[in-house]
């Protein structure tokens, strides 16, 4: 069995007694060798790249190797990422601009190069492919990886495995990462964490529980700053604390987060690595360099968004089911409206109508500093846009209208024409009795609002009836039967037939 191995040379060997802080290499003198009790056991890693962005850029760039490199900002803009020149002045990822300046004045600010970013880290996605099928990328840069099988597919072990992608990445992209090898996803994500950059870090299920005993709880997956403050209140600054708590006091005070508080303060975490995640949204967003409160500015940035959006959409072979807006005012005060269509989409016009809409409703004389678009509750692109049931041209006897009806149509029928949306209508009830209705305002849609009023909305019969106006039906267009009805309201619910996800979390 190996319990040895060496990051530099990759040799490997059974030492007679284990260091708690490893060994210097018997073939080469490396000092940070990995030596572990339970090496051949621990086959979950998690591989974190350090700084990406900064890295990358400095790679491309040998003149920035010793300066402070910070990716994003602009001048209104975030953090992006930094360095850790950078981030040794306080500089951190999400931090706004202005106050990154403040504390590093000699920071090299760069636009981020999303492009080059996605295509180096599809390289390390690939070389990591190569070890083990089962992956489950958190990140552009970070993603969990399963080497049981490590021995069948390589001969090796998955530390040595580990080992030797860490030095081939190091060697073909250059960059460094940090790797964390562990029995649970949990662990190996806080192992990954613990010697950056250019770590490699291990925790076997023996000191697990001592380990995490004095570590603070904002280590543990699930707290957030939130969740931070209320355990601080309660008294509760470690890991240890909750290690002392049954799981029935800590359900009953965090509820069910608190029952894997139990089992991750003790090392225990049965998640599998899943090789296909699931997304769930596709946006695009950005922050203007001036406050904006007109709806032409507003609304030509808008439009470019979504632009951006329906692209990704078609390229992804996906569509949207709600369509979300989101606005951040001078004050950094947080807006979401969100619009939910009758049936998913992917049409470029159809978005920019629904989120046009939304927009619309914001603008009071409020100055905005960032606007973003994007779309949830996703789909496939096949079930997406459905045949118009209201489109037929003419009806079958067409031909033997008199010629001036065909070529000229009427001041009701010119009406109707100019104010009918585009794509489907969405049918309500009471039209079997009623006229077609045509609104002012976007194909099939139902709608509904978040944020500072927090108040939820109907149907868009109840939303938009006191701003539209109906115009007598084109006598042309045939009325819709109430089985056409019933299936087009029905379809999105048939069609997405989605289960449950029942694999996580289940002790």
């Amino acid at each position: 069995m190996i319990y040895a191995i060496c990051p530099s040379c990759l040799h490997k060997w059974r030492p007679q007694v284990l260091a708690a802080g490893g060994m210097p290499c018997p073939h080469c003198g490396h000092k940070r060798t990995i030596a572990h009790a339970e090496l051949p056991e621990l086959e979950i890693g998690h591989l974190d790249c350090d700084a990406f962005y900064a890295s990358i850029e400095k790679r491309d760039r040998p003149d920035l190797a010793n300066q402070p490199v910070i990716i994003g900002g602009g001048k209104r803009g975030v953090v992006s990422t930094c360095c850790y020149i950078a981030r040794k002045f306080g500089v951190r990822s999400a931090m706004p601009a202005f106050k990154a300046r403040e504390l590093c004045p000699d920071g090299i600010f760069l636009p981020p190069d999303m492009a080059k970013y996605q295509r180096e880290g599809m390289r390390i996605r690939d070389m990591m492919r190569a070890l083990t099928p089962i992956i489950e990328p958190l990140s552009i840069d970070e993603a969990f990886m399963d080497l049981t099988d490590a021995y069948e597919r390589t001969g090796k072990s998955p530390a040595e495995n580990l080992v030797a992608l860490q030095q081939q990445i190091h060697r073909d992209v250059g960059i460094t990462v940090s790797i964390g090898l562990s029995y649970n996803k949990f662990l190996a994500k806080i192992a990954s964490d613990l010697n950056k950059p250019f770590g490699f870090s291990l925790i076997g299920q023996a000191e697990a529980v001592e380990f995490l005993s004095e570590k603070p709880v904002r280590m543990m997956w699930g707290v957030g700053p939130a969740m931070e403050r209320k355990l601080h209140q309660d008294g509760i600054t470690t890991i240890g604390q909750l290690q002392k708590l049954d799981i029935h006091q800590l359900q009953g005070r965090y509820g069910s987060i608190g029952k894997r508080f139990f089992h991750f303060s003790r090392g225990q975490d049965n998640r599998q690595v899943e090789t296909s995640s699931e997304r769930k949204s596709l946006s695009s967003e950005t922050t203007f360099s001036d406050d904006l409160a007109d709806i032409a500015s507003l609304g030509d940035i808008l439009t470019r968004l979504v632009g951006r959006v329906a692209h990704d959409l078609e390229r992804k072979r996906i569509s949207g089911h709600t369509v979300v807006l989101k606005l951040k005012t001078a004050d950094f005060k947080t807006r979401t409206r969100n619009m939910r269509l009758a049936y998913p989409t992917l049409k470029q016009d159809v978005l920019l109508q629904s989120a046009m809409t939304l927009l619309q409703r914001e603008i009071d004389g409020t100055k905005f500093r960032l606007l973003g678009v994007g779309v949830s509750d996703l789909f496939d692109a096949d079930d997406a846009d459905p045949d118009d049931l209201f489109a037929s041209a003419q009806p079958a006897n067409a031909d033997s209208l008199p010629n001036s009806a065909q070529e000229a149509p009427d001041d009701n029928d010119r009406h109707a024409q100019a104010n009918a949306p585009k794509g489907s209508t969405e049918c309500l009830e009471g039209l079997a009795e009623d006229p077609l209705p045509y609104v002012d305002a976007p194909a099939y849609m139902t709608t509904q609002q978040t944020g500072k009023e927090g108040a939820a909305t109907g149907p868009i019969s109840d939303q938009v009836a006191q701003r539209t106006h109906s115009v007598p039906r084109n006598d042309l267009l045939p009325r819709p039967t109430l089985d056409q009805i019933r299936e087009s309201l029905t379809r999105p619910y048939r069609k997405q037939g989605k289960q449950p996800r029942q694999h996580k979390f289940i002790f």
